[in-house]
């Protein structure tokens, strides 16, 4: 069995060594931001999670808390869930991470059940 689109048609195949050179060269530029961006997504799908216990909220609610403290702070999203993260671990976050985290719940938190 064969498959014409299992290898690359030679009219597409770059014609020169310094043609293969600049392909190989945007080929890896684009792998790194591929693996950032897998990277950041992860830490966002964390801080969501942090976001979701910590507030009682729902997941859609938590992203958009983390977005609104991203935009608030003017922190990058990815920066704003990696510091979410480590304050679940244990850290401290910034201060004007802190106040607006409060802010950000208290504006979407429903009411509390009294225990």
């Amino acid at each position: 069995m064969t498959s014409s689109s299992a290898s690359p048609s030679p009219e597409s195949l770059p014609a020169t060594t310094d043609d293969l050179v600049k392909e190989l060269r945007q080929v890896r530029a684009e792998n790194r931001q591929l693996k950032q961006a897998l990277a950041s997504h992860a830490a966002v799908d964390q801080a969501i999670g942090v976001l979701t216990a910590l507030g009682r909220i729902s997941p859609d609610d938590g992203f958009t808390v983390l977005r609104e403290i991203s935009q608030h702070t003017n922190v990058r999203l990815s920066v704003v869930a990696q510091y979410l993260i480590e304050h679940a671990r244990g850290a401290a976050l910034p201060g004007v991470l802190l106040g607006e985290l409060h802010a950000a719940l208290s504006r979407h938190a429903g009411p509390r059940e009294s225990r």
